[in-house]
């Protein structure tokens, strides 16, 4: 989450607000549907004859094999945002887990840094499943808010940086569960893997962070406001199902091209950015990654509306122009621009 917004100025346009968030839409660029997610003119975007390529790791193509640990039983569904819940045979992994999306004022213009925290407990149960990792790109509250929830009420381990395991600490979460990463590790959970992957957070159009800071300490009371809940440095993930699908997750819309090139996932989940502070983002990120089999967009959609709906767009980040990048710059990537009500297998196609 990145608003340009400074608690100096009040009541920031919506369009000066939202044009550095981490969310963003694009008018005019056709949306699935449950009912037609599985157009590909509307969920995918390949040339004639691209393949796509085996993930790292891998030999053969993805999501022809159903055993245990295999691309076939792996499935995808996206929690909004830059969130995602992974299934493997029963066993669930979740990226940012953020379902409850209350209103910060964020998209009538008039965003409140001190929009009190809440959690609908019901409804993060129907969408999150009971997982066994939980993995954190970084506290902003678009990102962190229902995981306290979550992991208290599943046991659940949470993989994040330092920040994230103070702030959860303050919050009630038993720090046994807490694994903190800096970058560079290869987590095994016995059927996949999850390597961490230092990462920067997206920034303004001025080049600045919103709500920077890191916590080497838990806060002295427990955050209540999403102001009190500080980036803390972002990392990526990527996820690897046995023999099957790589995955490589994003939290924010910049990235560290050293530590990323040579990953090589068969599917990159791509924050759209919403200004140009980074130089070259897209083009620079496909080669940096190897050309992924898939490219599918996040972090575009309006997150403040339920996800029982269609995916929001806003005009605020380049949602067009980065499906535009993807196809320029790595022309064998198939793009799946992602809607809330569909399961994907581990292709990203539409479950029937």
């Amino acid at each position: 989450m990145n608003p340009d917004h400074t608690q100096r100025t009040p009541r920031p346009g919506r369009r000066t607000v939202l044009r550095t968030a981490v969310l963003g839409t694009a008018a005019g660029l056709a949306l699935p549907t449950a009912a037609s997610a599985a157009s590909p003119a509307r969920t995918t975007a390949a040339p004639p004859g691209a393949v796509s390529r085996p993930p790292s790791g891998t030999s053969g193509t993805s999501g022809t094999s159903g055993t245990s640990g295999t691309a076939g039983s792996v499935s995808w569904r996206w929690l909004g945002t830059s969130g995602w819940r992974m299934d493997l045979d029963g066993r669930t992994v979740l990226f940012d887990p953020y379902v409850t999306r209350f209103s910060t004022g964020l998209f009538d213009g008039a965003f409140d840094p001190a929009t009190e925290l809440e959690t609908d407990e019901g409804l993060v149960d129907r969408h999150a499943g009971r997982p066994e990792v939980i993995l954190v790109s970084h506290s902003h509250w678009d990102h962190l808010n229902d995981v306290p929830y979550l992991a208290k009420t599943t046991g659940a381990r949470v993989v994040g940086t330092e920040t994230t395991y103070h702030l959860l600490c303050s919050l009630g979460v038993d720090p046994a569960q807490l694994s903190v990463v800096r970058g560079g590790e290869v987590l095994d959970f016995g059927g996949y893997t999850v390597e961490a992957v230092a990462s920067v957070h997206s920034r303004n159009k001025n080049h600045s962070y919103f709500s920077p800071g890191t916590l080497n300490a838990p806060p002295a009371t427990a955050p209540t406001t999403i102001a009190e809940l500080p980036e803390g440095d972002t990392l990526a993930f990527q996820v690897t199902f046995g023999n099957g699908p790589s995955v490589f997750l994003m939290g924010g819309s910049d990235f560290i091209e050293r530590e990323v090139t040579g990953l090589r996932p068969g599917i990159a989940m791509v924050a759209v950015p919403s200004s140009t502070a980074t130089y070259r983002y897209v083009p620079r990120l496909m080669r940096a990654l190897g050309g992924p089999g898939v490219v599918v967009p996040v972090h575009w959609d309006n997150f403040e509306v339920p996800l029982s709906g269609p995916p929001l767009r806003d005009p605020g980040a380049d949602l067009e122009g980065l499906v535009a990048g993807v196809r320029a710059a790595s022309p064998t990537s198939r793009v799946v621009v992602p809607d809330y009500r569909t399961v994907y297998g581990p292709d990203m196609r539409p479950v029937k």
